[in-house]
């Protein structure tokens, strides 16, 4: 019987296989061959949870395809975890948050990397390509001390396009109807030797000014960006080689497209950034052990990030310097038992030239520097596949701020088969460059205060329980989890406590986020998938001395996504409807016309994203929209016909600036 079901199974497969590459070819051209033997695998699903003691999931490269994934800041609109902030119109600056808080308390991680700090923060998010993505790792809550401190609410880590992939050319051109195109390339080269090297191209160019609202102001900035990256790698017996250089060249313009003021005609308030990237980094390994995963690996980066911006008649530029290396020893006494070692350096440099007060005398220069050595121990603890634990610290001397210690704990349990309990807890520090973190809040405005900082603080506590339940031959996913992040000190942009002025300052009381997540997810023998997802948000900071709801943060966000593939998977369809909760808006200014800035709160609204995507042997072709349920924040730029006054602010954003919005892209496979 058994022997009847695998021929049975055989032949289907193979059926299904000749179907697949006749849809893709004519009938005339169909070459003839001989099989011996071959494996049917399952497809690996597009989000996958994370098989270690951290919580967190792994998207794949066919989740980021379900949607237009132009960056990084685009890849998360099928996920319920993650939120991208909606652009501002003034830079077009965007963040994640993550577990309630600003991407500032997400560590960014390029390949294991520490990547995107202080400057390129704010921009982090735009500056790298969805096609140069192979996947994306986030890690919710206390993580590995193996990469840093800085980690608090988690850790984002993407994967680019190996050297050692496939040798192909893969090209994409993406176009919207906000005028928005853009041009991906990479190309696989193998040496011999053992030598292999990818080069990656991007170009975008959102080369008109966009104003559905017609208040005189751009609702997205225009931006040219060319970023490129050559990455190389070299496979021995017993010593493997990681290295690349990349560059990013951006220019960014947005302001008013009609200079008014009491119906005559002046200059008009522009706002551009100015922006050049140099990086480089490199990996060495040396296994000393293969039979117990000994190895001595030595790994580093250096970047230099440039910008130089005009907010009006404000101005402000910087040339940050960075390096970090690290030099690491892990070895696996038993399959039991795995020890990890290692030392770490970092340093960072900001020449910094400021003009936050157009009526000053001038532009204030300000250089900030910090290094910070530091040193870890970490031990993993695997007990036959259903008890994980990993506990580790670290110690760290700041140049600033001393020597403080960081100690991080989790562990999975599967006491059934089918049921993982994870809980995690452990602290993360971080340093606050104000200037170069909030610079994009120099285009408000009101007057932009700055006091004397310390460094930030926090302890993250999480618990999560993961159940994956066979339905046939797919299996139904539920998860549910819950973390808390208390401050000890923190960074405060405070909008609320003077209608004239934006101040960063310490905490001076209690802040700290509550985020609750259920998350259920199935995929049907019949190519349908489809995930609810519902997240509640309870995250108060003190403002003054008031403990309050954090401004412009939604309280609850509910996901429905649905896909479905035709069986021999040349159509793709998906849709994505998300509905964001409503939140507390800072405090209302009166205008100079006598209205009020804004109301007390914003209210929840509606987003719907479709794609469908058509595939053929080298190429797919792929239409989509966002926001097609057309809802945009009214006036997002206050009082964009007065930018010289105390009462103008186009930061304060917490929806759409922009209606709906349709997009078609290709690419293509060589």
């Amino acid at each position: 019987m058994k022997s009847f079901q695998a021929r049975a199974a055989l032949a289907c497969a193979g059926m299904q296989a000749f179907l697949y590459v006749a849809a893709r070819e004519p009938a005339d051209s169909l070459p003839t061959y001989e099989l011996d033997e071959f494996i049917v695998t399952k497809r690996t699903p597009g989000k996958m949870g994370l098989s270690g003691p951290e919580s967190g999931f792994t998207l794949g490269k066919s989740e980021l395809f379900r949607a237009a994934c132009c960056n990084l800041g685009e890849s998360f609109t099928t996920n319920a975890s993650v939120d991208v902030d909606y652009a501002d119109p003034a830079t077009g600056a965007k963040q994640i948050k993550l577990l309630g808080l600003s991407g500032s308390y997400v560590q960014m991680m390029t390949e294991n990397l520490p990547a995107f700090r202080g400057v390129a923060m704010p921009y982090a998010f735009r500056y790298v390509p969805g096609p140069w993505m192979k996947s994306i790792r986030v890690s919710k809550g206390s993580t590995t001390v193996k990469n840093g401190y800085e980690a608090i609410t988690g850790q984002i880590d993407v994967e680019y396009l190996k050297p050692q992939d496939e040798e192909t050319v893969n090209v994409n051109a993406y176009f919207d109807s906000d005028i928005r195109l853009e041009l991906n390339g990479d190309a696989n080269f193998h040496v011999p030797d053992k030598l292999n090297t990818v080069v990656l191209a991007h170009y975008e160019d959102r080369y008109r000014t966009h104003d559905g609202n017609h208040d005189g102001f751009a609702d997205m900035p225009r931006i040219r960006q060319v970023n490129v990256m050559n990455r190389w790698n070299y496979f021995g017996d017993s010593y493997i080689f990681h290295g690349g250089l990349s560059f990013i060249d951006e220019r960014s313009q947005a302001g008013q497209t009609v200079a008014h003021h009491d119906g005559e005609l002046m200059d008009p308030y522009v706002i551009s950034l100015d922006t050049r990237r140099y990086e480089g980094y490199m990996k060495h390994a040396f296994i000393i052990d293969r039979e117990h995963n000994t190895n001595i690996a030595f790994a580093g980066n250096l970047s230099m990030h440039e910008l130089s911006s005009i907010y009006g008649r404000k101005l402000y530029d910087v040339n940050e310097k960075g390096a970090y290396a690290q030099l690491m020893f892990e070895t696996d006494f038993t399959e039991a038992h795995t020890l990890s070692a290692g030392l770490s350096l970092n340093y960072d440099r900001f020449g910094q030239r400021l003009l936050a007060d157009p009526d000053g005398a001038g532009p204030d220069r300000i250089v900030e520097r910090e290094t910070v050595p530091g040193a870890y121990v970490q031990y993993t603890f695997r007990l036959d596949r259903k008890l994980t634990a990993m506990a580790g610290v670290r110690a760290d001397h700041s140049s600033d701020y001393g020597f403080f210690v960081t100690p991080r704990f989790n562990v999975s349990w599967s006491p059934v088969e089918y049921l993982t309990l994870k809980a995690s807890a452990g602290k993360g520090y971080r340093t606050v460059h104000p200037w170069a973190e909030y610079n994009y809040l120099l285009a408000s405005g009101r007057r932009m205060v700055v006091e004397d900082l310390s460094q930030e603080e926090a302890w993250n506590y999480g618990i999560s329980a993961e159940s994956s339940v066979p339905v046939g031959a797919h299996t139904l996913r539920a998860s549910a989890e819950y973390f808390r992040t208390d401050f000890r000190r923190q960074a405060v942009v405070d909008y609320d406590s003077s209608p004239g002025v934006l101040l960063v300052a310490d905490l001076k009381g209690k802040s700290y986020s509550n985020v609750f997540q259920v998350e259920m997810s199935w995929e049907s023998p019949f190519g349908v998938s489809a995930t609810a997802a519902y997240r509640l948000n309870d995250v108060r900071t003190t403002y003054g001395s008031r403990l309050m709801e954090k401004a412009l943060t939604s309280r609850y966000k509910a996901l429905i996504t649905v896909g479905y593939k035709t069986p021999l998977e040349l159509w793709q369809f998906d849709a994505t409807f998300v509905m964001n909760g409503g939140g507390r808006m800072p405090a209302p200014y009166p205008l100079s016309d006598g209205s009020m800035s804004w109301d007390d709160r914003f209210p929840a609204f509606p987003s719907l994203n479709i794609q469908a995507t058509r595939y053929w042997r080298h190429f797919s072709v792929y239409v989509g929209g966002e926001n097609l349920t057309n809802f945009r924040q009214k006036n997002p730029v206050v009082d964009a016909s007065m930018p010289w006054s105390s009462t103008f602010d186009p930061t304060v954003v917490w929806g759409p600036v922009s209606g709906a919005m349709v997009y078609a892209g290709i690419r293509v496979n060589f």
